[in-house]
């Protein structure tokens, strides 16, 4: 993996934005001097394109990152990565066209603009039907060596297998005597030289997967594979590399210690981040207040009571705060206590059930952000009746409170809606992840893939 402002990326993934950039460029291109042609006009220096077809590669491009052209489902399926592409460069296409005239530029014609599509569908889809094929083999992965047989060893196997890994296992080599839960794994005691041995299988990196460490790592080898520029790697980091999120089953105080992340080299950021907030915040309350007007009333309509509502939820700190967000639920939903939120859940209203799939309820946490008692990105904020539970039943749940609550966050795009014990376990892996690695480069992809979310109500419940 590719690491890029402490967020990792797979190989594949790269290769493949960079084959789509140059193919972007190229459509625009052709494109361009296809409608030169039937026009009879002089197509020009390519030179003095150069910029145009940058913007255009650009604007499709995030748009493919928005709406996940590049996630694990596109790489898995390509009737998938096929509808995903149609809608990116439809968005890519529609946004340039808006900023064309706007500014009042004649850069992007509308005839150019269909043209470029069209070929740009073509492409995209070729060079996932061509170099997708590649990416999936081993050529394509790292070739990793995992010390350990156990129950560790088997769920890098299981990770190794799908489709969108970026790694290859070459080899297991079971330390202990114990028996192994993977059968092919070699005993220690069959390989005379191990560093050797790692050599000769031109292993790129070893991950430790050791169901205990004590008096069974090889110190001497691991010393002499890391001067040789071998990477050697701890089960716990590796799985956070490879999911994105800190795996609770494995790790412990002392790896949350002494791993890389949780910078306090965060002035800079923090500011920025708090600028963007302030910034978009009051451009969103502004652009959406019709919005958040209608369906106020149609709340009112709908059923009765207030078409707003505040709770108390638990934020930075661990210090509690009121959300206010468009009413979804009746009056009476939480008369016998606080509970989870059920699918299809009787409580919720006929208007609520609506705004809850889109995230209209969503949009008066503006103010929230404005206010400065919430970020646009960041682990959801909790109520303290269930924030109180969580924290004796799940470890390290209070770290997720050192960063501020958001609206949408690393969790929120990766995971569905939590409404289970179990659901917040697994979302406060990904909440303990972004805590430990933000930067504002994680957090611009957090509000790029924010747009997939709401397009295909990902999570809403």
């Amino acid at each position: 993996m590719i690491r890029l402002f402490k967020h990792y990326i797979p190989h594949a993934v790269v290769l493949l934005w960079l084959v789509d950039v140059l193919l972007l460029v190229s459509a625009n291109e052709m494109s361009w001097r296809l409608r030169a042609e039937q026009i009879g006009m002089d197509p020009g220096q390519l030179e003095s394109r150069l910029g145009m077809h940058a913007a255009f590669a650009s604007v499709i491009v995030l748009s493919m990152v928005a709406v996940g052209v590049y996630g694990a489902d596109a790489l898995r399926s390509m009737r998938f990565a096929a509808a995903r592409l149609l809608v990116a460069i439809s968005l890519g296409v529609i946004v340039l066209s808006f900023a064309d005239f706007l500014v009042g530029s004649q850069n992007f014609w509308r005839s150019t603009l269909a043209y470029s599509m069209g070929f740009a569908i073509v492409l995209l889809v070729l060079n996932r039907l061509i170099l997708g094929g590649f990416l999936g083999t081993s050529a394509f992965r790292r070739r990793v060596l995992v010390l350990g047989a156990g129950h560790r060893a088997q769920r890098l196997r299981v990770l190794s297998e799908r489709p969108e890994s970026g790694f290859a296992i070459v080899g297991y080599i079971g330390m202990s005597e114990a028996a192994p839960i993977v059968e092919e794994a070699i005993p220690r005691s069959a390989i005379p030289n191990l560093a050797r041995f790692v050599e000769n299988l031109g292993v790129s990196e070893v991950v430790l997967a050791l169901e205990e460490r004590r008096n069974s790592l090889p110190l001497k080898d691991l010393l002499r594979m890391k001067t040789e520029g071998l990477h050697i790697n701890e089960f716990s980091s590796f799985l956070e590399r490879e999911t994105g999120r800190v795996d609770l089953d494995t790790v412990n105080p002392s790896w949350l210690i002494f791993s890389d992340g949780f910078s306090s080299g965060r002035a800079i950021s923090s500011a920025a981040k708090r600028l963007f907030d302030i910034a978009a915040s009051a451009l969103l309350l502004v652009l959406t207040a019709p919005v958040i007007a209608l369906f106020a009333l149609l709340v009112k309509i709908d059923s009765k009571g207030p078409a707003f509502y505040r709770q108390s939820r638990v934020g930075l700190f661990g210090e509690s705060f009121d959300v206010i967000k468009l009413r979804s639920m009746r009056t009476d939903a939480e008369a016998s206590g606080a509970k989870w939120a059920e699918k299809n859940d009787p409580r919720v209203t006929r208007v609520g059930k609506f705004i809850r799939k889109v995230r209209i309820d969503e949009l008066p946490q503006a103010w929230t952000v404005l206010k400065g008692e919430m970020s646009f990105v960041g682990p959801r904020p909790e109520r303290p009746e269930f924030v109180s539970d969580l924290e004796e039943q799940l470890p390290y749940y209070a770290e997720r409170h050192m960063v501020k609550p958001g609206i949408t966050g690393w969790a929120q795009i990766n995971y569905p809606y939590g409404a289970s014990l179990e659901d917040s376990r697994n979302k406060l892996e990904y909440d303990l992840y972004y805590a430990k690695n933000y930067t504002p480069f994680l957090d611009f992809l957090i509000i790029l893939q924010t747009l997939r979310v709401v397009l295909w109500s990902e999570g809403a419940r």
